[in-house]
């Protein structure tokens, strides 16, 4: 059960401090965006070193997934982690909206949606997609090759995965506002109807369906280049 709740804690200060860093900070211009970027990277080593030695410190469906096809965890506790990490990201934005109803000066619960542009453009759902399908698939590939028990960068791996965080949020939250996480977007999306903005609700199947095939394709990937098979190896081939 400690690992259960290590993953519920973890996620929310997660979402307490990414999402909290979206809304302060506005992500609609240059130095929103490396703040919040960097936000939720902190946050994400912050809680590596705190649970990783309990729970791994996944906070993240998607990157539960991944290690559930590489075979790392069994599906019963795949099932736990994904409803504690999506409970912990209730709790946090649970917080965030009631910091922010209560200052009377910040707006949003930093949820995701498909982004404007400054002449009024908006992201494509196909756009937003893939982009949410190649940013979760380089982020989970992080997380598989860092934290491999034979090939990994042992305890560097929480500093890697959080940098990889900051460039994934620098680079696609101009597209989506950047998920690569369903916990990080569900909750923020409830809160954010509550509050009468229903966009990012209607948009949630995107922040859902597209980190979970980029995890897959992640895994897949790892799989491949990750695996002790020395049929590739042109040397011993030779």
């Amino acid at each position: 059960m400690k690992k259960y709740l290590a993953e519920m804690v973890g996620t929310m200060v997660l979402v307490l401090m990414g999402c909290g860093a979206a809304v302060m900070e506005t992500c609609g211009n240059p130095g929103g965006v490396f703040m919040t970027a960097t936000a939720f990277g902190v946050a994400v080593v912050a809680m590596a070193y705190t649970i990783g030695g309990i729970s791994g410190c996944h906070i993240n469906p998607a990157i539960t997934l991944g290690c559930l096809l590489s075979k790392r965890m069994s599906g019963k506790d795949a099932g736990m982690y994904m409803l504690f990490q999506v409970i912990g990201a209730f709790i946090g934005s649970l917080l965030l909206y009631i910091i922010t109803t209560s200052t009377g000066v910040f707006d949003g619960t930093g949820a995701n949606q498909l982004q404007t542009t400054a002449d009024g453009k908006t992201v494509s759902v196909a756009g937003g997609f893939l982009a949410e399908v190649f940013f979760t698939f380089v982020f989970v590939l992080v997380v598989l090759g860092t934290t491999d028990s034979k090939k990994g960068a042992g305890n560097f791996a929480g500093l890697a995965i959080g940098l990889s965080l900051i460039i994934v949020h620098i680079c696609c939250i101009p597209i989506t506002g950047t998920s690569v996480n369903p916990a990080r977007s569900i909750a923020p999306a409830v809160f954010s109807a509550i509050a009468g903005n229903n966009a990012p609700l209607s948009q949630l199947w995107i922040f859902i369906v597209a980190p979970f095939i980029g995890a897959f394709l992640s895994a897949a990937v790892w799989k491949v280049i990750g695996s002790d098979c020395n049929c590739c190896n042109n040397e011993e081939n030779a």
